[in-house]
């Protein structure tokens, strides 16, 4: 049997009303949620219709939910993609193997008055994946398309009093799945709200209150656009904080009213008004702000002032509910948002549950409101039979924007209509754009796929390199896939990242490089990070164990891993070290210290707010400890404005204080909250740096100690197959340290490989290490990942040989060869022992042999040690890990960490933990013996040379590398203390940019030094 026309038409659906705003109402509502029957079919047409028989023998199920994530994989499993089709690409054509989902609930029609003399009912149903075909009391109303799109169904003349039977049929796809590609789970099913609502007469149908702003003057107009019959009329408008009561007798009297002073709505102050509209049948109240959003040549603007996007991609998702709306979870989420210096949201990419656009209007985000649009399979056709270009398709999109912009016209925190995501371009694209401009003049069109700039308003771009924002910014260069005329008429428009530094697993780096551009180039106005947060689903290995699913792990057929975990918070909502850079290079207010150390630069760089909200204090810190800190009187700084502070005298008596010739002096600077906001507590730390004050403050100048011991104390023995020295002992043929102390330990293993990161296995864009970003324009040049290159230099599996053990009078010396099989490349190590007492000093050596190609991933040291240990206390950057291009949020200060708090458990295992530059280290545990480490700064040679950096772990790189989720790590019965020299940057390759040369580890000579003790 054919599969039912609706599937295949590209028709946007029928039966739908005109869409419209989604209003705060008196009018009743019967709230359709909760239990309901069900049966799933594995073709679209089933033998039955959903409304017909009885439905006893149906499974019940949640609504809102999706089929595949209840039922216990009774239902099907979720499927992740990020650009392939999960079907053939043979549009409007899907399988007849199509997954269909009947819904049904008996509901009572209440007998009050309200709804008996309801003018007309509705069906409203929020948000449905993919398309369905709706029936009440048997009856076809009509067809739903856009998944992420409200409808409402008029079924009042197939209602009758008492109980009436509803009949939903959901097919998981349908020609609307060519316009649904992403990047997310596909999840079918009823998974929004599902209301009846009875309209009165005399009601408003619709209300759209335009609230500008003058910041000139300080005015606010209310602009008001009313979709009402005559018998609603006399409506009265009040604005009760503004004193504002407005009367019209009839439709024509609706008129714009002029308001005089307001406190305008931004994303920093989201000062909003209740607009009450009391019509003969029906109050609706809008909640809205005055705000003006203009382009002024290449400034985009709100109330006169440019806007910088600090912003984030959002996709709506939970790892237990998929997309179901959770108002707590939401708040949650863009509270968290807000405590990390978020401004902005991207509604990736389609219309949110309207409750999101309430909360960013409440708690304040500048939102690009994306439509329910993306086509980006077809990509992998060469864009062939795209429907952005097919006029058969063009009511479909233009009933998708509509709908996007009616549902969310009055939600002040939009200030910007985004058509959809990565779709080609084409004819329906720009009718889309024309559609908008006609409809909403107020607000600026954005398309990222419309590279020259035919019917947007701003210039969109993904992962940039950093040399296209030179010649974005700038006034020379070329721009992508534009002719010279072109780039001359974007670089006359704000120019705005839709997507950039990629957040995959462990970084993203490069984000304060980024920040630079932002900051240098007026017309760049920031962007919105990919993503917010991991899409992870919870579930359990067969034996019960948890983990985060993510592609692959539910046997699909074609599917992207896990790209899908590409967040800056985990699956389980947990901040991670990345998005704590981004807090850190973002924070709109900062704090320096001039050249002369004695006034302290405020930088408020926020569009609306003062620093009235903030409180500022100063702290010296000598050797990671608080010595003296107190307050710093700040008067308000406006925004976009600077003050000098002069640095208060207490500051200075305590600087002036520390003489010590070895210690490290630093002065700690931070704003925070000064009272409780709607989204975080006082004391809350908005912005924090340090200075190091140690050469000008100390005598000497040089943080202590500053070089390992000249000779050593003890003279090593050797007996039989042992050496000792020291506190040490070694074994005499291999040169390995055996035991320390009374702690038994193994190592030290030269090493070079670290667990890939995301970005260290992609190749989203060229890479960097056989061209420079000045040579291709930041794109490098096509070639395999780090981590590829890694592995075929075998850096994974280094063996080792013990060259020469060494004994002298007064230390013992252990070189170390190693290399993979199969290549020549290799390093040769030198590890220098001393006996300082009850302290064992080393010095480490480590030269590259051979003709080396490409960079390392680490250069350094592993030390096995009793997995009693647990907890770290350290003296270095922290308190979260950071490397080379992730190294803005770390201070220096002393932290210390559980040993399993230290590892972040990203969804993939890889690198993590890094903690560089360690002063000092201390690993304790139990009732065992403890280990402390000092390490040292001035060892003299050649070479790179300094402290090193630490990462303890209980599993070592290659097991971190050969488990694809956390629960797959091997017990463990140690903890691998890794000492590095240095490690390779960060990046953003999983999709953007290689890691920049500056940050690469190339084979080189490095050095350090450190002195071990247990106690």
């Amino acid at each position: 049997m054919p599969a039912p026309t609706y599937l295949t038409d590209r028709s946007p659906g029928h039966g739908a009303l005109s869409p419209r705003s989604r209003l705060d109402s008196d009018a009743p509502v019967l709230d359709l949620t909760g239990t309901w029957r069900f049966r799933l079919s594995p073709v679209a047409d089933p033998e039955t219709e959903p409304w017909e028989g009885d439905d006893a023998g149906w499974d019940t199920i949640a609504v809102p939910g999706h089929w595949v994530l209840q039922g216990d994989g009774g239902y099907g499993r979720p499927i992740y993609t990020n650009v392939n089709y999960p079907f053939p690409i043979d549009p409007p054509f899907v399988p007849d193997e199509n997954p269909t989902g009947d819904y049904r609930r008996t509901f009572t029609l209440p007998d009050d008055g309200a709804w008996s003399g309801a003018e007309r009912i509705l069906l409203r149903l929020d948000g449905v994946e993919s398309v369905y075909r709706l029936w009440v009391n048997g009856t076809e109303v009509g067809v739903g398309k856009g998944s992420r799109l409200v409808h409402e169904f008029d079924i009042t003349v197939h209602l009758r009093p008492g109980e009436n039977q509803l009949a939903v049929r959901v097919h998981q796809w349908s020609d609307a799945s060519y316009l649904e590609d992403q990047d997310q789970w596909w999840l079918p099913g009823i998974f929004r709200d599902v209301m009846l609502l009875a309209r009165p007469a005399g009601g408003l149908d619709d209300v759209w209150v335009r609230a500008d702003y003058d910041h000139a003057t300080g005015h606010g107009a209310l602009g008001l656009e009313l979709a009402a019959a005559p018998e609603a009329f006399p409506v009265t408008l009040t604005v009760p904080d503004l004193g504002i009561e407005h009367r019209w007798d009839g439709p024509a009297d609706v008129a714009p009213i002029p308001v005089g002073d307001v406190e305008p709505w931004s994303a920093e102050v989201p000062r909003r008004y209740d607009v009450v509209l009391a019509a003969r049948g029906e109050t609706v109240t809008v909640r809205t702000g005055f705000r003006t959003v203009r382009i002024v040549g290449d400034q985009f603007l709100v109330n006169g002032r440019q806007v910088i996007f600090r912003g984030v991609n959002r996709h709506e998702i939970e790892a237990t509910r998929g997309r179901v709306f959770d108002p707590e979870h939401a708040r949650a989420d863009l509270e968290l948002m807000k405590r990390y210096n978020v401004n902005a949201i991207r509604t990736s990419h389609y219309p949110p549950h309207p409750g999101l656009l309430d909360l960013a209007d409440e708690l304040g985000f500048w939102v690009m409101d994306e439509c329910d649009l993306e086509t980006h399979g077809f990509e992998k056709v060469g864009w062939r039979d795209n429907p952005s270009d097919d006029p058969r398709w063009r009511d479909a999109y233009l009933d998708r924007i509509a709908r996007t912009v009616e549902r969310d016209k009055n939600h002040p925190s939009i200030v910007m209509w985004s058509l959809g995501n990565e779709s080609g371009t084409g004819q329906n694209l720009a009718a889309m754009s024309a559609w908008v401009h006609r409809r909403d003049p107020g607000r600026p069109v954005h398309y990222e796929g419309d590279h020259t700039g035919e019917y947007t308003d701003v210039y969109s771009r993904m992962y940039p390199a950093l040399e296209e924002i030179d010649a974005i910014g700038g006034e020379h260069g070329r721009l992508m896939a534009c002719s010279p005329a072109q780039g001359a008429r974007l670089r006359r428009r704000p120019f705005v990242m839709c997507e950039y530094i990629h957040a995959m697993g462990n970084g993203p780096g490069a984000i304060a490089e980024y920040d630079e551009r932002i900051r240098a180039y007026p017309r760049v106005h920031g962007g919105f990070v990919w993503e917010w947060r991991d899409h992870g689903l919870l579930t359990a290995t067969g034996n019960g164990t948890p983990f985060y699913a993510y592609g692959g792990d539910f046997g699909e057929v074609i599917h992207d891993g896990n790209f899908i975990t590409d967040g800056m918070i985990l699956s389980d909502g947990t901040p991670s070290p990345g998005l704590a850079e981004y807090a850190a290079v973002v924070a709109p207010v900062r704090l320096t210290l001039t050249g002369d150390a004695d006034a302290v630069l405020v930088t408020n760089d926020r569009h609306t707010a003062d620093t009235t909200d903030l409180a500022f204090r100063w702290a010296v810190e000598v050797d990671g400890e608080t010595m003296a800190s107190d307050t710093l009187d700040v008067p308000p700084v406006s925004a976009g404005s600077t003050a000098h502070i002069v640095l208060p005298d207490p500051a200075r008596a305590a600087l002036s204080r520390v003489g010590d010739q070895g210690s490290e002096v630093w002065l700690r600077l931070v704003a925070a909250l000064a009272r409780p906001a709607a989204w975080g507590p006082a004391g809350h730390v908005i912005s924090a740096c340090q200075v190091d004050l140690t050469a000008s403050r100390c005598t000497g100048g040089s943080p202590r100690p500053a070089a390992p011991p000249a000779t050593g104390s003890t003279a090593p023995r050797q007996a039989g197959g042992e050496i000792t020295l020291g506190p040490a002992r070694f074994d005499a043929r291999t040169g390995r340290l055996t035991r320390l102390g009374g702690m038994a330990v193994d190592g030290l293993t030269p090493e070079l490989w670290r667990a890939p990161t995301d970005n260290d296995r992609g190749a989203g864009q060229g890479s960097l290490e056989e061209a420079s970003p000045e040579e291709t324009g930041g794109l490098g040049v096509p070639g395999p990942s780090s981590a590829e290159r890694w592995t075929r230099r075998g850096l994974d599996r280094l063996v080792h040989r013990t060259h020469e053990v060494q004994v002298l009078d007064d230390r013992f010396i252990v070189r170390i060869r190693s290399g993979a099989a199969a290549t020549s490349m290799g390093i040769e190590t030198t590890l220098t022992y001393l006996a300082d007492g009850d302290v064992l000093v080393v010095r480490v050596d480590i030269a590259p042999r051979g003709p080396w190609e490409g960079t390392w991933p680490r250069v350094g040291l592993r030390l096995d040690l009793p997995g009693t240990l647990d907890h770290a206390r350290w003296f270095g950057p922290g308190p979260e890990e950071s490397y080379a291009d992730v190294a803005v949020a770390a201070l220096v200060a002393v932290h210390e960490r559980t040993i399993d708090k230290l590892a972040v458990r990203y969804a993939r295992p890889q690198e993590t933990g890094h903690r560089p530059d360690v002063r000092w280290l201390h690993l304790s545990g139990g009732d065992g013996p403890n280990l402390e480490l000092q390490s040292f700064n001035e060892l003299g040679g050649v070479g790179q040379v300094g402290r090193p950096g630490f990462t303890a772990s209980r599993h070592t790189a290659q097991e971190l590398t050969a488990a694809a989720h956390p629960h797959e790590l091997p017990l463990s019965e140690r903890v691998h203390l890794y000492l590095d020299a240095a490690q390779h940057g960060i990046g953003s390759r999983a999709c953007g940019p290689d890691v920049l040369p500056q940050h690469q580890l190339w084979p080189a000579t490095h050095s350090f030094a450190v002195g071990l003790r247990v106690r």
